[in-house]
């Protein structure tokens, strides 16, 4: 009998844990009409991928739609027409930051948009400026993928000398060293931090490459056919590229690779499937394993030839870093289980009150850079 009541309580409590709730969604449009798209961190939602879920309208002002969620279930989302430099805005032109929702009844949530992030983008304000000396490369093309730009940063003392430096790649190029080219507003602060890192003799100076992201970039870098093109263009196209157009330091152990969420992924994949070409990685809030997203996998399955490496991985503590938590432990196991050592192969760091965004990753990326250029 107890086996039994052990069991029924079990079914109870799957039973609960998997309970959908109804949530409509309302949206009343003030600003530019056009279709309006929701993006956030549940597959209902697109997986952040503005150009997934439409919702519908019967007159081009008010928008809705109704999404299965299981209770309990902490939403977040934005609103854009279908791409994200047409982000839902603030008045003064501003970017809100995620809606927060927790799942508890079948219940209406109702918002309100006034603007676009595109109505602003001729006064948009922003704070901060890039510090240092940068090059614009537009429209780099690679067969497979779409053209992108790339800017690439160089350090204090390059245009006098005659040094070489190690490079580093990063990912989300746009977001990394300019506020006015940033999705948000708000960039990494990647010059900054390198700029005066170098000054203060703290870190060796590198050559920084910003690799601008597509509309693909959830397929650019994941685990798929794409992203492994996307590699590819980054080892044969882009690589040769900036070792002929500057003085580089070219072989592996001074070329690394860094990136956050999507980017933190992808530059942990180069490390592993590149390991003859890359030597480091920066990882922040890596998307290691996010529903069908599994490269652990990968990692686990693996019986060759132990790989040489560094790598910094990072994570904070709220919203969506918690469903990026569980990925990062497994990552983190299966090193270890693999002989991978903490402290010598790789350094994990939690800021458990950090969020997902740009600010923080910035307050971590001078860690990160004394982490792998420190000088010894």
């Amino acid at each position: 009998m107890k086996t039994i009541l052990s069991f029924l309580v079990l079914l109870a409590s799957v039973a609960f844990a998997q309970e959908l709730l109804n949530i409509t969604i309302k949206v009343e449009l003030k600003g530019k009409p056009g279709t309006v798209s929701i993006a956030g961190n549940q597959e209902v939602f697109g997986l952040w991928q503005a150009d997934k879920v439409f919702l519908d309208t019967d007159d081009s002002v008010n928008y809705y739609k109704t999404f299965s969620i299981p209770k309990n279930t902490l939403l977040e989302f934005k609103f854009t027409r279908g791409a994200w430099q047409f982000e839902a805005a603030n008045s003064d032109g501003s970017i809100p930051g995620n809606y927060t929702f927790c799942a508890l009844n079948d219940t209406t949530v109702e918002y309100l948009i006034t603007n676009w992030r595109d109505e602003f983008e001729s006064q948009r304000i922003v704070t901060g400026q890039i510090t240092g000396k940068v090059a614009y490369y537009d429209n780099m093309s690679y067969p497979g993928i779409l053209d992108r730009n790339v800017v690439v940063w160089t350090p204090p003392g390059y245009e006098t000398g005659d040094e070489s430096y190690p490079v580093l790649y990063m990912h989300d190029g746009q977001n990394i060293f300019d506020p006015a080219t940033s999705y948000f507003g708000i960039d990494w602060q990647v010059d900054e931090a390198a700029d005066s890192l170098i000054r203060q003799g703290k870190i060796e100076p590198m050559i920084i490459v910003g690799i601008y992201n597509t509309i693909h970039r959830r397929p650019e870098y994941s685990y798929t056919d794409t992203g492994y093109v996307y590699m590819k263009f980054l080892v044969e196209k882009l690589k040769p590229f900036i070792d002929k157009k500057y003085r580089t330091k070219p072989d592996r152990e001074n070329t690394s690779v860094g990136g956050s969420s999507m980017g933190g992924l992808i530059s942990f994949m180069l490390l592993w499937e590149y390991n003859n070409v890359f030597s480091k990685a920066i990882c922040m809030s890596p998307a290691f394993k996010v529903r069908q997203l599994d490269y652990v996998k990968r990692i686990s399955d693996y019986s060759g030839k132990r790989k040489e490496f560094f790598a910094y991985i990072d994570i904070g503590g709220v919203g969506l870093e918690v469903s990026l938590q569980p990925g990062i432990d497994d990552m983190i196991n299966f090193l270890k289980q693999k002989g991978y050592t903490e402290g010598t192969d790789f350094e994990y760091i939690i800021e458990q009150n950090a969020e997902h965004n740009e600010p923080a990753w910035a307050r971590r990326i001078p860690h990160a850079m004394i982490t792998l250029y420190g000088k010894k």
